[in-house]
């Protein structure tokens, strides 16, 4: 029978906390608080999230028993059938949050799920992986901004909240873009090039990230956040990436991907600061002693 770690190892439960920030970025972008529509929106995003993991490792049952025959799937801990009865259930969830968000969260989400499936079951293994997992992060952001936009005392539509949060969503989905490239060795290694262009990105990102208009009254706190979270957000992803250019080993790569999710908190932190919605920036903040505890017991990758 299944235990609780089984799942959670095939769920990579420690990668749980990245996912949260991009409602709240999204609803940092929009200009508008974060209510219960983006609670809903941060509710689809992790059923979705999931219902991936899941549906990964359903889709590479075969693959991960030549490379990886410890995860739960190819050591029998958990049947084939099992992963995926999991991943419809939890897309089931995830769209049924996102409708209850009205009715551009719903679109949203239907998009974001189609790009979920499609990456498993078609596109991992082919040269539009990347940009598939990348255009899945940048859907859920926009998911939190338009789920926010939607609430009855907005003033901002969903159109405007969408062009609000372009430029955060592709902040996130060129994050995603690297570590994505990165991951796709990390069990043979030898991709040097890989890694030092996702550290050439983390730069770039960082820098935008850490720049921004400021108003009077917050301007200067503002501008200390989104510096000091951009620069946790760098440092977090850097030094691995530079570690896997300078040696390519599999267990190099494999941290460098694992940096790579764990700096999505802090990038998602500075992007809310960034916003102006430092309350948001302090929560995610938080999350992130937490995730890098848990990803000691769970390997988010």
């Amino acid at each position: 029978m299944s235990s609780p770690r089984d799942w959670a190892e095939l769920l990579r439960v420690s990668a749980l906390f990245t996912v949260p920030g991009d409602a709240l970025a999204g609803a940092a972008a929009s200009g508008l608080r974060p209510g219960a529509r983006t609670a809903l929106a941060a509710g689809a995003s992790l059923c979705l999230y999931e219902a991936g993991m899941a549906l990964n490792d359903w889709a590479d049952r075969e693959e991960d028993a030549a490379e990886r025959p410890h995860r739960p799937l190819p050591s029998g801990r958990i049947a084939p059938a099992q992963a995926l009865t999991a991943a419809a259930a939890l897309t089931t969830a995830g769209l049924g949050l996102a409708f209850a968000a009205g009715r551009p969260a719903a679109l949203t989400a239907t998009a974001l799920a189609g790009t979920v499936w499609a990456y498993d079951l078609r596109l991992k293994h082919t040269a539009a992986g990347p940009a598939a997992m990348a255009a899945a992060r940048g859907l859920d952001l926009l998911l939190g901004a338009v789920a926010t936009a939607n609430s009855r005392t907005s003033t901002v539509s969903s159109g405007h909240a969408v062009r609000r949060s372009l430029l955060p969503a592709a902040a996130l989905g060129a994050h995603t873009y690297a570590v994505t490239a990165v991951s796709r060795t990390e069990t043979r290694g030898g991709a040097p090039g890989r890694s030092l262009a996702a550290l050439g990105a983390t730069a770039v990102i960082g820098a935008l990230a850490g720049a921004g208009p400021d108003r009077p009254g917050i301007g200067s706190r503002r501008a200390f956040a989104r510096t000091a979270l951009a620069g946790a957000y760098a440092a977090t992803a850097a030094r691995p990436f530079l570690h896997a250019a300078l040696n390519p080993s599999p267990p190099l790569t494999q941290r460098a991907v694992g940096g790579g999710i764990r700096a999505m908190i802090p990038l998602q932190a500075a992007l809310a600061a960034r916003s102006g919605a430092l309350t948001s920036a302090a929560l995610l903040t938080g999350l992130v002693p937490v995730a890098r505890r848990l990803a000691r017991k769970v390997s988010p990758t």
